[in-house]
C-alpha cells in the first residue's frame, strides 16, 4: 500500500500521524484495523506510527489500537444547538422555504437541519432521515408530512443512524432535496468529523436531485477531519453572512449562495 486516502495522492508520514491524532482526538480511541482502512497503509506502518506518537507522549498504545492521553469530549447535538442559535434559526427558515408541497426531502443530522424539521409545515412532503432528532420533531406533524427513519447502527452522540444497513436502505430512495450539514467549508469542499456519518452523507448526495448545505458563517474556512464532497456537488449554500471570498468561491464553483442575515447585501 502506498499511503493514499482514496484519492491516489501519497500521504507523507507526518501528515498521516496528524490524521491519526485527529481521529484519536475526535473519537477518544481508535483501532489499528480502522486506521489501516481509512489511511490506506499497512498494519506495520500504523504500528510504527503509534509507537512514535506514544514516545512523543501524544497518545497511549493499547492492544489493537490507541487511546487519547486525556478524556475527550465530543459535544452532543444538544450542546451544539446552543452555538450560533440566532444564525441557525435564520438559516433554517430560509431552508424550509425551499421545500415545496409534494417534495421528497432528506434531512440529516445537523442542529440547523433539525430546526428545519421543526419548521416544516408543507403538505404532502416525504421526509427521509438518519437523524433521531429529526424523526422526533416530525412525529407530531400532520399525517400529510410523512417521514421514514433509516435503520442501522445508532451513533448516540450525534443522534444518528449510520453503517451498512443505513447505506443499503438509502440505495432504494431518490429525493428532490437533500439538506446536508457540515462542520467546515473551504475551497476543498465540505467536511465533518465522523467517517461513518460521511458515508451516509455521500450516499445521500448521490441520490439527490439538489443538494443544499445550511451552514453558519463560523464554519467558513474550517477543514474538519474528513471531506464529504467537493463544492461541485453542492447546488445551494444557505448562510447568515458571507465574505467576498466566500461569495467568489461559490460563484467560481457554480454554487448558488443565499445569504439571509445581516451580511446579505
Amino acid at each position: 500500500m502506498n499511503g493514499s486516502l482514496g484519492s491516489g495522492d501519497p500521504i507523507f508520514a507526518e501528515e498521516r500521524r496528524q490524521r491519526i491524532l485527529a481521529m484519536v482526538g475526535a473519537q477518544g480511541r481508535v483501532r489499528i484495523a480502522e486506521l489501516v482502512a481509512v489511511l490506506g497503509v499497512s498494519e506495520p506502518t500504523i504500528r510504527k506510527d503509534l509507537s512514535l506518537l506514544e514516545l512523543g507522549k501524544q497518545l497511549r498504545r493499547t492492544h489493537g489500537g490507541a487511546i487519547a492521553l486525556r478524556p475527550q469530549f465530543e459535544p452532543t447535538i444538544d450542546d451544539r444547538s446552543m452555538l450560533h442559535a440566532e444564525a441557525k434559526d435564520l438559516i433554517a427558515r430560509a431552508c424550509a422555504a425551499e421545500i415545496a408541497p409534494g417534495d421528497s426531502v432528506f434531512l440529516d443530522s445537523g442542529t440547523t437541519v433539525q430546526r428545519i424539521a421543526h419548521l416544516l409545515d408543507q403538505e404532502h412532503v416525504n421526509v427521509l432521515t438518519n437523524s433521531l432528532g429529526v424523526a422526533a420533531a416530525l412525529a407530531d406533524k400532520p399525517p400529510s408530512i410523512r417521514h421514514t427513519l433509516l435503520g442501522g447502527t445508532v451513533h448516540s452522540l450525534g443522534g444518528t443512524v449510520v453503517g451498512p444497513i443505513a447505506l443499503e436502505t438509502l440505495s432504494r430512495f431518490t429525493v428532490n432535496l437533500a439538506f446536508i450539514s457540515s462542520s467546515g467549508l473551504t475551497e476543498s469542499g465540505i467536511s465533518v468529523a465522523e467517517v461513518a456519518e460521511t458515508q451516509v452523507k455521500q450516499a445521500v448526495i448521490d441520490r439527490a436531485r439538489k443538494v443544499v448545505v445550511p451552514i453558519d458563517s463560523s464554519k467558513f474556512g474550517v477543514t474538519d477531519f474528513i471531506t464529504v464532497c467537493g463544492l461541485d456537488r453542492v447546488d445551494l449554500v444557505v448562510t447568515e453572512d458571507a465574505s467576498e471570498e466566500i461569495r467568489e468561491l461559490c460563484a467560481d464553483n457554480g454554487v448558488e449562495l443565499k445569504v439571509v442575515g445581516a451580511g446579505r447585501s
